[in-house]
C-alpha cells in the first residue's frame, strides 16, 4: 500500500466513523459503487487520475452518484478528493468502507466470526469455492448461491458483506476476500485478528486464556478463529498479522529433524 492511499485511507475511515444516519442499505449502495468504479475503466481511471483537481473529482463522483443517499454520497466525495496511489487502491478503499459500514450497522453481530466460518466452508468443498471464484460464472448468479449457501444461518450484515464481495472477486481468490473482510470488520470493532491452528478444538477455559495472552502481548483486544488441522499434531499455531507464533510439536519435530540433518 502507497503512502498516497495510507493517507487517502485513513481520511475516506475517519469521515465514515463521523458519519451518521448509516444503515446496511447504505453499507449495500457503497458495495454497488465499488463495483460500478471497478467496471468503469473511464470511471475509475478519472477518481485516480493525481493530476485531475480535487474538486473535478468530487464534482464527478456528485453527478454520477446522485441517486445514492446523502450519507453515502458524501463519503464518495471524500473518497475521490483523496489522492490514491492506484485505481485498485480506490476501489479497495469503496470496498472497506462497505464492509466497515456493514459492521458499524450491525454492532452486536458476530460478522468476523461468521465470515471466517464461512471461509472455512469454502475451503472443505472444492466445488464451491470453484463455482464461487470461477469467471464463467455471472456476478448475480454468485452472490444468490452465497445468500443461498448461508441462508437463515448468518445475520444479515454477513450475507450483505460476503454475497457482494463474490460479485467483484477482481483477479482475487475466495478465501483471500473472505479473509480481508474478516480483518477488516475486526479493525472497525477495534480488534485484531488471531487465527489458531490446533489439531483439536480448544475448550472455552483454554480459547479464554489464549486470548488473554494475546492481548497482553500484542495491547488490544483479539478475536480468536479456530481452524483444526491434524497436521499440528500436538501445541498450537497463531498468526496474527504477519506474525507466526508456532508452538505445535510439527514445529518442533522439524526443527530436530532440521538441527539432526545439519
Amino acid at each position: 500500500m502507497g503512502s498516497a492511499t495510507t493517507q487517502a485511507l485513513a481520511a475516506s475511515t475517519d469521515a465514515l466513523a463521523a458519519a451518521s444516519g448509516l444503515n446496511l442499505d447504505s453499507a449495500a449502495e457503497l458495495f454497488a459503487s465499488a463495483r460500478a468504479i471497478g467496471e468503469s475503466a473511464q470511471l475509475s481511471g478519472a477518481l485516480a487520475d493525481p493530476a485531475a483537481p480535487a474538486e473535478a473529482r468530487s464534482a464527478l463522483v456528485s453527478a454520477v452518484f446522485a441517486g445514492v443517499s446523502a450519507p453515502v454520497r458524501s463519503l464518495l466525495i471524500t473518497v475521490a478528493a483523496q489522492r490514491w496511489s492506484s485505481v485498485s487502491d480506490l476501489i479497495d478503499g469503496v470496498e472497506e468502507l462497505a464492509i466497515r459500514a456493514a459492521a458499524k450497522a450491525a454492532p452486536g453481530d458476530d460478522i468476523a466470526g461468521e465470515l471466517f466460518g464461512f471461509s472455512r466452508v469454502v475451503a472443505a468443498n472444492p466445488e464451491l469455492e470453484l463455482a464461487l471464484g470461477s469467471r464463467l460464472g455471472g456476478a448475480s448468479a454468485k452472490g444468490e448461491l452465497v445468500e443461498k449457501v448461508l441462508g437463515g444461518s448468518a445475520s444479515p450484515a454477513t450475507v450483505l458483506v460476503a454475497s457482494s464481495l463474490v460479485r467483484m472477486p477482481r483477479e482475487r481468490r475466495v478465501r483471500q476476500v473472505l479473509s480481508r473482510a474478516t480483518d477488516i470488520v475486526s479493525a472497525q470493532a477495534g480488534r485484531a485478528v488471531a487465527t489458531v491452528y490446533t489439531a483439536t478444538a480448544l475448550s472455552a477455559a483454554q480459547e479464554t486464556r489464549l486470548r488473554d495472552a494475546l492481548a497482553r502481548r500484542y495491547g488490544g483486544e483479539i478475536s480468536i478463529n479456530q481452524v483444526i488441522d491434524a497436521t499440528v499434531v500436538g501445541g498450537l499455531r497463531v498468526q496474527i498479522a504477519d506474525d507466526v507464533i508456532d508452538g505445535s510439536i510439527s514445529a518442533r519435530l522439524a526443527d530436530l529433524r532440521q538441527k539432526l540433518a545439519s
